[in-house]
């Protein structure tokens, strides 16, 4: 179970640790997908570093638990709410949103399972 734990984190330490890259750098793909969603631009910095704190809340984890339990509920709502922000302007261009939502909801089972074994 711990191996898993830890696997799974890395999976998403790196995913979105490169999603929040991209979000803070001012790349044009994030700007484009806050337009389509009638979100203002000056909120893709913020979005950009609450996937960030999620993956530095994810690396904690692997040293301290209930940090990443923590850091990945709330990735599952961040994601939870980026799908629900494409379905509600009608795209159904959301298999990035589900891949991500998968891995936090993973981590997260996966932890909870990690501190009640503790």
């Amino acid at each position: 179970m711990q191996v898993a734990y830890v696997i799974a984190s890395i999976v998403g330490v790196v995913f979105n640790g490169g999603a929040a890259v991209i979000y803070l750098i001012g790349h044009e793909y994030p700007k484009s997908q806050a337009d389509m969603k009638g979100v203002p631009r000056r909120y893709v910095p913020v979005l950009g570093t609450l996937l960030a704190v999620g993956a530095i809340g994810l690396l904690a984890g692997l040293v301290v638990p209930p940090i990443g339990v923590v850091a990945s509920a709330g990735l599952v709502l961040y994601f939870m709410g980026a799908i629900l922000a494409h379905l509600r302007v009608g795209s159904r261009d959301i298999l990035g949103g589900i891949v991500f939502l998968v891995i936090a909801v993973t981590i997260l089972a996966l932890g909870v399972v990690r501190l009640e074994l503790a």
